[in-house]
Order: structure tokens, then sequence, then C-alpha cells
């Protein structure tokens, strides 16, 4: 039997219908027929009327290997009311989106699914759990400890925040020796599997210039003593290594650079790489992958967005099958 993909539409007031059609155009017939959205079938019609695109579009009940509808993007069909389909109240989009999460995640759990895909959600509307994606989905596989694992992927370098969508006055108190360790043994197993090669891992410290390495700082106390139990495992980990300089060059040389938190590798990343890149979560008990950028309300009906980020995810999970 072949597996399904599972694409979550995400947040109604966004370009995320303009990637969808996009990113249908280039896909083959077989992936075509393997994908399965998560959307509300009278908005994403509403938004492509919009956007003049004409595309035929069918409500499923499940994702069985019954349906064989060739070009007609299939829809499990999420309730929602509106009067503008890119305009869709708060309340309303809030339900939404937390409705589509957890189809997605039953879902995620069948044998015959490959993967989830979420385009991107305002995180206006997860405030209501404090939580983002990444979160969402570990809680929903029951991880505990912070121990799910963040990775943003281009084809030439990959990076992972230890902390992910965290207040910076949190983020020292969310730096634990056993969450370094079990968080880059998780992107060392995951790689060498991917990969069949034992990826080169930078790790970074958190303060300025690795806080001169004084005893009270984060990296005498956690950080290097992270580094040295997890070589003892024949890991190829190098660090702590200060975060203002690896990315002009040094980066060069390693698969993965591991950073303390969110914006202190993402930021340098999407600078290099801009949106060429998708966001993976390791650790779940499904691959969930999506795309490497925001909603972009600014650009809804421009029709210029590019979908290449939406387009590797798609890939991504299709070669995990």
């Amino acid at each position: 039997m072949r597996k399904k993909i599972i694409l979550v539409t995400g947040d109604p007031n966004s370009i995320n219908s303009e990637l969808i059609y996009k990113s249908w155009k280039k896909l083959t017939n077989s992936t075509k027929s393997d994908l399965f959205l998560i959307s509300n079938f009278d908005l994403l019609s509403a938004q492509f009327r919009k956007l003049n695109y004409n595309i035929s579009l069918k409500r499923v009940d499940n994702i069985s290997s019954h349906f064989k509808i060739k070009n007609t993007i299939k829809i499990l069909n999420i309730d929602l009311r509106f009067k503008d389909p890119f305009k869709v109240p708060k309340k309303s989009a809030t339900k939404f989106v937390w409705d589509s999460l957890n189809l997605a995640h039953k879902l995620g759990l069948q044998k015959n699914v490959a993967g989830i895909i979420n385009c991107p959600i305002n995180k206006e509307l997860l405030k209501k759990k404090h939580v983002g994606v990444t979160e969402y989905f570990a809680s929903k596989c029951s991880i505990k400890d912070d121990s799910e694992v963040m990775v943003i992927k281009s084809n030439n370098l990959m990076v992972s925040p230890i902390t992910t969508h965290v207040d910076i006055k949190s983020i020292s108190k969310r730096i634990k020796r056993r969450i370094i360790v079990k968080k880059v043994r998780t992107i060392n197993k995951w790689y060498k599997a991917k990969f069949s090669k034992k990826p080169k891992i930078a790790l970074l410290g958190l303060n300025p210039h690795n806080g001169e390495l004084r005893k009270l700082s984060e990296e005498y106390k956690i950080i290097i003593p992270a580094v040295n139990y997890i070589q003892k495992f024949n890991i190829d980990l190098k660090g702590p290594f200060a975060s203002d300089t690896i990315f002009i060059n040094d980066y060069k040389k390693y698969d993965i650079i591991v950073g303390m938190y969110h914006d202190q590798v993402l930021s340098p990343f999407k600078a290099l790489f801009k949106f060429d890149a998708i966001n993976l979560t390791l650790g779940l008990k499904y691959v969930r992958v999506s795309p490497d950028h925001g909603v972009a309300n600014d650009k809804i009906l421009l029709k210029k967005s590019n979908p290449i980020s939406l387009l590797k995810c798609i890939k991504y999970i299709k070669d995990s099958k």
C-alpha cells in the first residue's frame, strides 16, 4: 500500500493557498494521488476563485487507498464559517487551526501515513496554549523535558536550537546538560539513519564570547560537561563555539550547527539561505515537516510567493516513505 502524505493548510489568512496551488502544478501524478489536505473545502474553493486559480477539489471522508482521483485535490474537511476567505476572524481561525492539527496528529499515527506537513500558522492563533506547532506535536506524542528536536535543513547546512519558542529571559533556565545530551544524540541518530554517515556537529555557547568560560557561566557549568559526555558516545561533536563568528566561514566545516536558542541559529541561517529550507521535528512518533517561512499576509493576493520550501517538504516526506 502506498503511504499517504498529510498536508495541513494552516492559517486561513495567509499565502498558503497560493503556495499549495503552485506546488500542486509541479507535482507528479503519483505524488498528487498520495496527497491529502486537511482544510475547509469552501474556504479553499473561495480562495482559489479569488486568486483566479482553476483547479478541481473534492471532499473525502478518509485516506483510504480506494480514492484514485486524477489531478484533483482531496480535502479532509474541517468546519469553518467565514465571509471573506482571506479575512477569517481570529476566533474562527484559531479553532480551525487547532482542529486541523488535532486531526493531523491522529492521522500521523496511522501506519499508512508517510508524514505530516503543516503550512505556516500565525503564532497569534497558538497563544491559547502558549506553544508553537513543534511543541504541540511533541506534547501530543507524550514527549517530555523539551526533548523534541527542531531542525532547519537546507541542502548545504542544518541548524538546531536547544530551546525553541522561549522568551529570551527564560532561555538560561531551560539550558540543561541532560537536554543538550538527549537532543544531540537524537540528531546524531537521525542523521546517520537518514544519510548513512556520521554527522559533524558544532555546538554553540550561550553567552557572548562563551562567557569567557567563567566558572559561573552556563558554558563552564553545563555546556562543556555536556560536550565531554556526548563525545564518549563516539559522536563527532565540537564546541562550544562563539556564535558571533562561526557563521562567517567555519560553519562550512560542519553538517549541523546546534545553538542554545531559536534566533541564535535561525537568524544567520536565514540570512545565508533565505527560505530555501524546511523545518523538521525529530523525536516524534511520525515524520513532521513545515515550510521555513511565515504566513506573509502582506503578500496575500499578490501571487508572487515562492513555493520552493513547501515543495521541498513534500519531497522530504515522499523520500521518507
